[in-house]
């Protein structure tokens, strides 16, 4: 059975979210092992340097690269990634879900994701154009995940 992991940075912080990523993850049950990995956000001050900005970022970067298995298809979300259809991402999966058993999805923090990350990436993915609060991106990407899971099915969720 396929593996999907999603490594995030920071905490979904308001009930709502948590319940919406948990439904999604219970509906993703039915297509592939669904597995959550949330990272410690490293803390900045209020108006943070370049350098604290890159700091951090390397920072969470390392702890993210400890749970990118080499043998995954890693997707980026970063707002410079391309942007996909549903149906065209789906395509893209079942493609790579033929040659791997592990698919890991990364999501950064506010200010994004380390460069040693996304190089180590297989896709940068872009949700829209429009910016996201992260915890909104999380609930996005679930959906998007179990969408793409049926259309790979055939199933009428997708119309």
């Amino acid at each position: 059975m396929l593996t999907v992991k999603l490594i995030t940075v920071g905490t979904l912080k308001e009930s709502y979210w948590r319940d919406a990523v948990a439904e999604y993850k219970k509906r993703l049950g039915g297509f592939c092992r669904f597995e959550e990995i949330n990272l410690k956000e490293v803390k900045l001050p209020d108006d943070p340097s370049e350098a604290q900005i890159t700091a951090a970022l390397e920072s969470e970067g390392a702890v993210m690269m400890t749970h990118l298995s080499p043998r995954a298809y890693k997707i980026a979300l970063c707002v410079e990634g391309k942007q996909m259809s549903s149906e065209a991402l789906s395509a893209r999966l079942d493609e790579v879900s033929a040659h791997t058993s592990e698919i890991c999805l990364v999501i950064g923090s506010s200010h994004g994701i380390a460069p040693s990350v996304k190089a180590a990436c297989d896709l940068r993915l872009s949700l829209s154009e429009l910016t996201l609060p992260h915890q909104l991106a999380r609930v996005v990407v679930c959906e998007v995940l179990y969408r793409c899971m049926n259309i790979s099915r055939g199933t009428k969720y997708h119309k």
